[in-house]
């Protein structure tokens, strides 16, 4: 019996091996969702005094990879916030010049001055979110996301 069952997840998982990709030198393939294949590169927001932060809301999809940029001009002191956002997803790194942050969770992101970052997450739990500029009230100020 023990020798059937041997047999049968061997041949079960000669298959599994046969649709390694290729490209990954280390013979496992790529990961899933942290694949190029499976990763989009969204518009990025700019923080900038009085004007909006993106031209379209974002429509991502559960378990895909998504980068973006926060472009800061430093006309003012500006931050986004977006805690149920930022729990929704899985942030995979925060890219500041070069350095990279690898949190466990992000509430909010501020610009004392002009600078740039880039944030890497999988977008995980569907629903609606936002990001917004703490304190303001006009529709340009916040970016709608939905998650499908």
């Amino acid at each position: 019996m023990k020798k059937f069952l041997l047999t049968a997840l061997l041949a079960a998982a000669l298959p599994m091996t046969a649709m390694a990709d290729d490209d990954d030198d280390n013979g496992f393939g790529l990961a899933g969702l942290l694949s190029a294949k499976n990763k989009e590169d969204l518009e990025p927001i700019q923080l900038s005094a009085g004007m909006p932060l993106t031209s379209a809301p974002w429509v991502l999809k559960s378990g895909t990879y998504y980068e973006f940029e926060i472009q800061g001009d430093g006309s003012q002191e500006l931050a986004l916030t977006g805690p149920e956002f930022f729990r929704a997803i899985w942030v995979d790194e925060i890219v500041v010049e070069g350095l990279e942050i690898r949190p466990l969770g992000l509430d909010s992101v501020e610009f004392d001055e002009a600078g740039e970052m880039e944030i890497g997450f999988i977008a995980i739990k569907p629903g609606s979110y936002y990001l917004k500029v703490p304190g303001s009230t006009g529709e340009t100020q916040r970016l709608e996301i939905t998650i499908k």
